[in-house]
């Protein structure tokens, strides 16, 4: 096939979104499919050599305008190009399929109200959306995305995201094709070595259990909320918890300071390749407030690491509690979140968990949902032969 991804940034060291279409990419060019991006900015080094590049303009101006632009740009850029499926991943529209790999807009801001443990925070949050541009350009766009007919072949990557679908739009059709990542990318034989040599780095002794956080946005993802559930944790316990990602955590480790667990937490920013922190932890924890369908929980489990998450991650959905990780229902809910760190401490738990994470990774593997993918591809070019063109 030759298949059209548009993606405004394609920087694959940045995770997200942008490591999955990497992931894909590849993929795509090693089975013999012509693959091409349309993007404002790309690493050609991490992406497939073979794979066409059509340069977008970098869309300016003010926030709420510059997905507009951007989506008008693919759009413009589609138009007379002999493709036999385009791909849409966020903010675009016009596209055979739209694979919004993080949800729709009007959940996450409803989810992201949820950061506020008090009632008037989240009430004032509500408030202040109705003045803020970028919310009703979003709403707007994202009912020009699904509203519009002919309608394009929304893929999701988790029964939750399907859920808001209905919910918010009374959207029915919509195919679930859960995430996965590449395990390639987490080969290495020297797996024993590099975590005893990472864990030297750290601090961290050979036996004491290693939990492992891995964020941009921690506010969204519960950082704070570790912390506090941290300190309720006895002091005497031995444990500690690494967190990689955003390198401004001053508020943070001032937070951990103030509840006496500074000891406990190992800041380490930001890691283009995250690997050897996987390979050096022993459980994953995930407290977030928002994730579609969380990649760091599929890396983890790839790595044979347990996961703690929330039932707001659509990941959560691949787990077996208590098997290969543990589900908590709000992640203001200190003393749920603190013992569910606590069972990991478990080392014959933990070593269960482990096997049963690696299994719950294999039966979900990059190749069942590349298959599943390209059906969903192949259904999208069928439509276009016996249907109505998008309008772009």
């Amino acid at each position: 096939m030759n298949i059209a991804l548009c993606y405004e940034s394609v920087l694959p060291a940045g995770g997200g979104c942008e490591t999955y279409i990497g992931d894909l990419s590849r993929r795509l060019a090693r089975d013999g499919h012509e693959v091409h991006l349309y993007a404002c900015r790309w690493d050609a080094a991490a992406l497939p050599s073979g794979m066409v590049f059509h340069q977008l303009a970098v869309p300016t101006g003010a926030r709420f305008r510059r997905p507009w632009r951007f989506g008008r740009a693919v759009a413009a850029a589609l138009k007379g190009a002999a493709h036999d499926v385009t791909v849409g991943f966020d903010k675009t529209w016009g596209q055979d399929v739209l694979y919004p790999q993080g949800g729709l807009h009007a959940a996450s801001t409803a989810h992201n109200r949820r950061k506020h443990a008090n009632g008037f925070l989240r009430a004032a949050a509500s408030v202040g959306k109705w003045f803020d541009p970028a919310a009703w350009s979003f709403a707007k766009l994202e009912r020009k995305q699904y509203l519009t007919t002919p309608k394009p072949l929304v893929v999701v990557n988790s029964e939750m995201v399907r859920g808001h679908f209905r919910d918010y739009y009374g959207i029915d059709d919509v195919t679930v094709v859960r995430s996965a990542i590449d395990p390639d990318r987490f080969a290495a034989p020297d797996r024993e070595a590099l975590r005893t040599a990472e864990r030297a780095r750290w601090g961290a002794t050979p036996d004491e259990p290693v939990g492992l956080m891995v964020a941009m946005n921690y506010r969204l993802k519960g950082l704070a909320q570790l912390i506090r559930a941290a300190a309720l944790i006895p002091t005497a316990t031995t444990y500690r918890l690494a967190v990689v990602g955003h390198p401004k955590v001053g508020q943070y480790e001032r937070l951990a300071m103030r509840l006496g667990v500074r000891d406990k937490f190992f800041f380490l920013g930001h890691r283009s390749d995250p690997k050897e922190a996987y390979f050096a932890a022993d459980f994953l924890v995930h407290p977030t407030f928002y994730d579609p369908c969380s990649l760091v929980a599929l890396e983890a489990l790839a790595c044979g690491l347990p996961v703690i998450t929330t039932c707001f991650n659509g990941a959560s959905e691949l787990l077996s509690p208590p098997s290969n990780g543990l589900v908590v229902d709000d992640p203001h809910d200190a003393v749920s979140l603190a013992n569910a760190v606590t069972a990991m401490f478990d080392p014959s738990y933990r070593a269960a968990a482990s096997v049963a994470a690696r299994r719950a990774a294999q039966a979900w593997t990059f190749g069942h949902h590349y298959a599943a993918l390209l059906a969903a591809f192949d259904a999208a070019r069928a439509r276009r032969r016996h249907g109505p063109r998008l309008g772009v």
